[in-house]
C-alpha cells in the first residue's frame, strides 16, 4: 500500500471524522473507502443518476457490487434485510436514513437481475448443512 499525504480543508476533515465515526471505521478506512468509491465510478461509469445514493465498489472478491454511499452497505444487504424487516427498523439497524434504504429497495427494482445475480451467488458460496 502506499502512502500519500493529504491537505484536507479543516471543515471538510471535521465533517470526514464525523462521518467516519458514525460509520464505526477509522478516518483513515473512511477516505479510502470515499476515494475507492469515487474512482471506481468515474472508471466503471457504472453509477445510475436516479439513484445518486448508489455507487458501486469493488469488494474483497474483486466483484462490483451496488453499495449505499459512503456506507460500504450492499443493497443486496438492504434486499435481503427486507424481506423480514421494516423499512424503518432497517434504517435503525444499519445507522441510515429511511430516505437511503428507500433508495437502495427502489435500486433492487429497477436492477433486480443484477442484485438477484448477487445474492445467488453469495448464497451458492455458502456451506451447506448436512
Amino acid at each position: 500500500m502506499t502512502r500519500y499525504a493529504l491537505n484536507l480543508p479543516n471543515e471538510l476533515k471535521r465533517d470526514a471524522e464525523r462521518l467516519a465515526k458514525q460509520q464505526g471505521v477509522s478516518l483513515n478506512q473512511f477516505i479510502l473507502w470515499s476515494v475507492a468509491e469515487k474512482v471506481g465510478g468515474l472508471l466503471q461509469g457504472l453509477d445510475d443518476p436516479e439513484f445518486p445514493e448508489i455507487t458501486y465498489r469493488r469488494g474483497a472478491s474483486g466483484s462490483l457490487a451496488p453499495v449505499l454511499r459512503g456506507t460500504g452497505i450492499r443493497v443486496q444487504t438492504i434486499v435481503i434485510a427486507a424481506q423480514n424487516t421494516p423499512s424503518a427498523e432497517i434504517a435503525e439497524d444499519y445507522d441510515l436514513t429511511q430516505t437511503q434504504v428507500r433508495e437502495a429497495l427502489g435500486f433492487y427494482e429497477v436492477h433486480r437481475a443484477e442484485i438477484d445475480a448477487h445474492i445467488q451467488a453469495e448464497a451458492a458460496l455458502e456451506p451447506k448443512d448436512g
